[in-house]
């Protein structure tokens, strides 16, 4: 049914929509590959590499190194993204077999994960109901989702860690993809993951990565403009839909959403502070919802309920975005 891409052809119109809702259904289904085998974690290694021959000294050259760096980046995932379309759409093996369609969605969904998101958070939901978990809450927090110290932080600030997490990353792990995907393809999805990912490791205010992280961290930046705006309003239509205050959840949105240091962090999660009412803090930098009650692990529980129904609604809305971009030609 998608195999025929030729132009003239009503259906291929349907192929790009088709792909989002597969990857998010495979996602769903089968979640992430091991480590050693997922293309985002080869990115991070790479990165990793690129960080060690980095330029220490000054400003200026790090500066150039890590625009360099994402430049570069940015050129081999969208050249990989369109070498990988390619093949999915036009080799003639993949045709008859009619797999094509199912690899190129599989290729969107290492672009992005729910699933892994959700599981990482019950991994800390987890400890933080048992009778002395606190700790191993403090150690889940750090190993999976946050880069921030967890020694010293309370029950309550696990939770709105926990919260802000799952909520942040329903824009940079699930709709960016897939909205990028629904405007550029697969060349578009595979350069804003090595974007995010390049950020995710040298966007930081310490002494190595000041400079050299500024580039990264100013284009990742850009490419969620529009993301998590739109992800703050996936969000609220899912609370909505799911009982939550939404009235609340938009007004404490346009009160507090730049709030955070971050120009789209703030979004996401101001809506889910104001859709759970708690107050989601990180103590020296910002609280959003300010005078809400403190979160507790229900609260928690319910920031995955959400993020779920969330993630789903984002894939639908991404696939009609689809709709409007032209099937590809022979």
């Amino acid at each position: 049914m998608f195999s025929n891409t030729r132009k003239g052809n009503p259906l291929s119109a349907f192929r790009a929509p088709a792909i989002v809702l597969l990857a998010a259904a495979l996602d769903a289904r089968a979640g992430d590959p091991p480590n050693r085998f997922h293309p985002v974690a080869w990115i991070g290694r790479a990165i990793a590499v690129a960080q060690r021959r980095a330029p220490r000294a000054g400003r200026i050259a790090p500066l150039l190194y890590g625009g360099a760096l994402s430049a570069a980046g940015l050129a081999a995932l969208a050249g990989l993204g369109h070498t990988a379309t390619r093949l999915c759409r036009w080799a003639p093996i993949l045709r008859t077999m009619s797999v094509g369609p199912l690899a190129e969605a599989w290729a969107l969904k290492l672009t992005f994960s729910a699933r892994g998101l959700a599981q990482a958070a019950d991994e800390v939901l987890a400890a933080l109901r048992e009778p002395d978990g606190l700790e191993e809450a403090r150690r889940r927090l750090a190993w999976h989702l946050v880069s921030r110290d967890t020694r010293a932080l309370s029950a309550a600030q696990v939770c709105s860690a926990v919260i802000e997490s799952v909520a942040e990353n329903l824009c940079d792990s699930v709709v960016a993809p897939l909205m990028a995907y629904a405007l550029g393809g697969l060349p578009a999805a595979w350069a804003y993951r090595f974007a995010n990912t390049a950020d995710a490791m040298l966007g930081y205010h310490d002494a190595e990565r000041e400079w050299l992280g500024k580039v990264p961290a100013r284009l990742d930046d850009a490419l969620n403009l529009a993301p998590a705006r739109l992800s703050a309003l996936v969000l609220l239509l899912a609370g909505g839909l799911s009982g939550y205050d939404a009235r609340r959840g938009w007004c404490i949105w346009r009160r507090d959403a730049r709030l955070t240091a971050s120009p789209n962090a703030g979004h996401t999660m101001s809506a889910m502070a104001g859709l759970l009412g708690v107050a989601l803090e990180k103590p020296g930098h910002y609280c959003l919802g300010a005078g809400l009650r403190q979160p507790t692990p229900d609260d928690v529980a319910a920031s995955i309920r959400l993020l779920r129904l969330a993630a789903g609604l984002g894939a639908l809305l991404c696939a009609l975005l689809a709709l409007a971009r032209p099937a590809p030609g022979r």
